[in-house]
């Protein structure tokens, strides 16, 4: 592992625990400067530097020093995917990506980035889409199974503005998993929008 990555790790452990720099420092009894030092990838912890410091953090020292950030573009291509679950139910697409980014996330490249845009996207989606359900039904229910495949003979018979707002919403929706499961495949991070950064 290169001092980069490792500093990363150790600044993500950190951020995870709620630890400031400081209070890392306090609680592995090693010094700022230490705790910076590593963080910047100027040095890397060994010895008793390196079991203070996985103590303070809950991690062994081998869980530190192995962690490598391997690329998976299957994965990722999959975790794109999992989102066209909007088709049987909105809900599916907030929950099965977000399983897939917490199993994944500190362990594959990239996944941690469009696991956040991705979740985060799929949360305003579909609340756009259920306050497009609520007013399109003129403030009488949220039709909380939104299954758009049943649905869609019925959308296509009443073809009024809300059926034709609530097509463009899935429409959109699956078209953007679609060019991002492309970027996944050639490497490059994905771009979900517009989207309330829910995961930061």
């Amino acid at each position: 592992m290169d001092n980069q990555n490792l500093a990363i790790k150790v600044k993500d452990l950190r951020n995870r625990k709620g630890y400031s720099q400081e209070q890392l420092s306090e609680e592995s009894k090693l010094s700022l400067r230490t705790i910076q030092r590593i963080e910047k990838g100027e040095s890397v912890p060994r010895g008793d530097t390196l079991v203070k410091l996985t103590q303070a953090l809950g991690v062994t020292p081998d869980d530190l020093l192995e962690w490598t950030n391997i690329e998976d573009k299957g994965y990722l291509t999959l975790l794109n995917l999992s989102a066209i679950t909007i088709l049987v139910q909105p809900l599916f697409g907030i929950i099965i990506p977000l399983v897939m980014w917490i199993l994944k996330r500190d362990k594959i490249k990239l996944v941690d980035d469009t696991g956040r845009k991705l979740i985060s996207f799929q949360i305003t989606w579909t609340l756009t889409l259920y306050i497009v359900s609520f007013l399109a039904s003129k403030g009488t229910f949220i039709p909380f199974n939104l299954n758009i495949l049943k649905r869609f003979p019925v959308f296509i018979s009443d073809f009024s503005l809300g059926p034709a707002l609530l097509l463009f919403l899935y429409l959109f929706n699956l078209v953007l998993i679609f060019i991002n499961i492309r970027r996944s495949q050639k490497g490059l991070k994905t771009k979900y929008f517009p989207a309330i950064p829910f995961l930061k």
